[in-house]
């Protein structure tokens, strides 16, 4: 069974509300972990496999370990049957890959600038801002409700995380603002506060 090391209110949060989604929490390992934050509080947890006391980070079932959300979320839904997300070789492949690729190479990095107020044209022209971030997301959904068609994806769940995480930062635009809340109805968001108050609980014990 494959172990995903997570911490509560974390990026991870994101992995457990997939797997919540694809009904699947029961076949992975949780193991909760602590970790450092921003602030400076929590501590680099010796019970946590990352390499740099990160989460999240699944470890497989053959030992193999994969960091970095894209590719747990990926890896995921690969092994339990492409649900959430577009298989090889159908159509809409190659957007499903473009957005779990901008979230973690344009959205986050637009993000972090902005929270730590980072001005340079080379940033701008690099990785845009978060002006051009909302601006993407609309043009490329156009019609559709989802970032990929009428479908939900793990894609739409990596890129709407952060605007959950930083609601304030979240585009005028009402297309934006009306596929942020489709992709929040969509995900068990009980179910997932259930399991981080228990999670928050088990860091204290």
């Amino acid at each position: 069974m494959p172990t995903l090391y997570h911490s509560p209110h974390t990026r991870s949060s994101r992995v457990l509300s997939q797997l919540m989604l694809m009904g699947k929490l029961d076949q992975v390992t949780v193991a909760i972990v602590d970790i450092v934050k921003s602030d400076g509080s929590g501590r680099k947890d010796p019970n946590n496999a990352h390499p740099e006391g990160k989460v999240p980070f699944l470890v497989t079932d053959d030992g193999g370990t994969i960091r970095e959300s894209s590719a747990i979320m990926m890896y995921l839904d690969e092994i339990f049957g492409h649900p959430f997300s577009i298989k090889p070789g159908a159509a809409g492949r190659g957007s499903f890959l473009s957005w779990m690729s901008y979230y973690c190479g344009v959205l986050e990095p637009a993000m972090v600038a902005h929270f730590a107020e980072l001005d340079h044209p080379i940033l701008k022209s690099t990785f845009r801002t978060m002006t051009e971030v909302g601006e993407q997301i609309a043009s490329g959904m156009g019609d559709d409700l989802f970032l990929v068609g009428d479908k939900l994806t793990i894609a739409d769940i990596i890129m709407a995380s952060a605007f959950q995480w930083a609601p304030h930062l979240i585009p005028e635009d009402p297309t934006v603002k009306a596929w942020i809340k489709r992709v929040e109805a969509a995900q068990d968001g009980i179910g997932l506060k259930a399991f981080e108050t228990q999670a928050f609980a088990a860091l204290k014990m």
